[in-house]
């Protein structure tokens, strides 16, 4: 959750050159946030190899990461509001790089899982303070300059970590195979903090007084908990009673939760913004695409690497058509597509995600295992430019009706809907891959399609209902 006020009201006017540094200090946080919650696509297979810990570890390694993540990034919003922001970076950048020290060293999967958590829940911390730290700090020339950055960045994170993850761990560096990809952490994670510590102004205007939901968060995180554990269990060890107990008791929480986000005195969300159906629209649009753009890409490497025997290296070139399509449509829609086109791109986002998840079903179908990742190339960067439409613009339509004391709760809803999004459709769809793996993975592969691109379809109704335009300005 980001803060409201007027951009550059919190604190004396910064120089241009400190504010270039502070945006590229924020840039470098999130940029490490995104990519080590994707590397995990390429290196779960072998993390789990070497571990010995089976299917159970390789849906879990991912979630576990964007399920803390998301279920505390609100809450994460409204501590810098409490506390400061500027000390929430620091704790926030200081545990993620200590939990990221863990995982590189750990010896069980038990360790690492939990060491996942950690890290999500300190990145929690940290990534809310950056936007609110710049909205403060920032003039509104600078502010949209910032805006203009992140789409991209973040796009190429989200696809160039895994890619980069393939080749590290092809190179096996001193013997260590996966795990340089968490410990070159350490290194960002210092530097990131002793520039942040000179650079990041004081904020010494934080709110005491302002209220957290801990009843909310608790709720949220009892629910996802739930969702997130009978989906993984149960398609790892069967439908037993157990699974689906907790499956129903997610969706009973999750329920709770929505009801006390009218009645809280203080709630995440703000109410007005659940009454906004431009908003609401927007957020069910953003679950389904990042649901499934998210588990479609850890589904897409392990077919590779397990259907077609591909190494790690090569997985990772597989998806580099995907990540040059991701980058160049990320850069086409903020670069004034979305202003042109407001909602309307949110439908060609979708439609051509459609069109390549169709033409890669169609390549499994009639090829099986047999593909070369030539021939999935040109059907991967049409997938990269729907999901780089997409990713880039469902946000900032969805902004379009948001009133400006509901941009800061509005833009952390968001942030958590991605996450908790990323989370589930990690889960979900790599569930649905696993079950019918039992076929084969040419099998799996196309029931794993069937299932994106019908929830993808199910959701083209909801853009109708998103706001017509994007803001004219940042809402932040």
């Amino acid at each position: 959750m980001t803060s409201t006020t007027e951009p550059g009201a919190g604190t004396a006017r910064l120089s241009s050159r400190r504010m270039w540094a502070i945006l590229g200090l924020v840039l470098l946080a999130d940029a490490i946030d995104v990519i080590d919650g994707t590397i995990t696509n390429i290196a779960a297979p072998t993390i789990a190899r070497e571990l010995n810990g089976g299917e159970s570890l390789i849906k879990w390694v991912g979630p576990a990461y964007m399920l803390a993540m998301g279920v505390l990034l609100l809450i994460g919003g409204r501590l810098g509001d409490k506390f400061g922001q500027r000390k929430l970076f620091l704790i926030g950048m200081g545990g993620f790089t200590l939990a990221s020290a863990v995982i590189g060293f750990s010896p069980d999967p038990g360790l690492l899982i939990a060491a996942r958590v950690a890290q999500g829940a300190f990145g929690a911390l940290l990534i809310p303070q950056g936007m609110a730290i710049m909205t403060k700090a920032f003039d509104r020339e600078m502010l949209a300059k910032a805006f203009g950055l992140f789409g991209p960045v973040l796009g190429i994170s989200s696809v160039g970590g895994p890619v980069l993850a393939g080749f590290i761990i092809n190179a096996d560096l001193f013997g260590l195979s996966w795990r340089p990809i968490f410990l070159a952490n350490i290194f960002l994670g210092i530097i990131g903090m002793i520039i942040a510590v000179r650079i990041l102004p004081r904020d010494d205007d934080a709110d005491r007084s302002t209220v957290v939901d801990g009843w909310g968060s608790g709720l949220l995180s009892v629910a996802m908990f739930g969702l997130l554990y009978g989906l993984i269990e149960g398609s790892t060890n069967g439908w037993h009673a157990l699974s689906v107990i907790a499956v129903v008791v997610g969706l009973l929480f999750f329920g709770a939760f929505a009801y006390r986000q009218r009645t809280a005195e203080h709630p995440l969300i703000k109410p007005s913004l659940l009454k906004n159906r431009g908003f609401t629209s927007g957020m069910v649009v953003g679950l389904v695409a990042f649901a499934a753009s998210t588990g479609l890409f850890f589904v897409l490497s392990l077919f590779i690497q397990e259907g077609l025997h591909a190494s790690p290296r090569d997985a990772s070139l597989g998806l580099v058509p995907l990540t040059v399509g991701l980058i160049g449509a990320s850069f086409a829609a903020m670069g004034g597509l979305v202003t042109k086109l407001g909602r309307k791109l949110v439908f060609i986002g979708l439609g051509v995600s459609i069109v390549g998840c169709g033409w890669v079903l169609a390549l499994v179908k009639f090829s099986g295992t047999d593909l070369s990742l030539w021939a999935l190339a040109p059907a991967f960067v049409v997938i990269g430019v729907g999901t780089g439409l997409c990713f880039t613009t469902i946000p900032t339509v969805a902004l379009g009706d948001a009133k400006p004391d509901e941009a800061g709760s509005a833009s952390g809803s968001l942030g958590s809907i991605q996450q908790l999004a990323s989370a589930i459709g990690s889960a979900a769809v790599t569930s649905v891959f696993f079950m019918a793996a039992t076929s084969g993975f040419a099998h799996a592969m196309e029931v794993t399609l069937i299932v994106v691109l019908a929830a993808t379809a199910l959701s083209l109704p909801f853009v109708v209902l998103m706001p017509r335009k994007a803001p004219s300005e940042p809402s932040e």
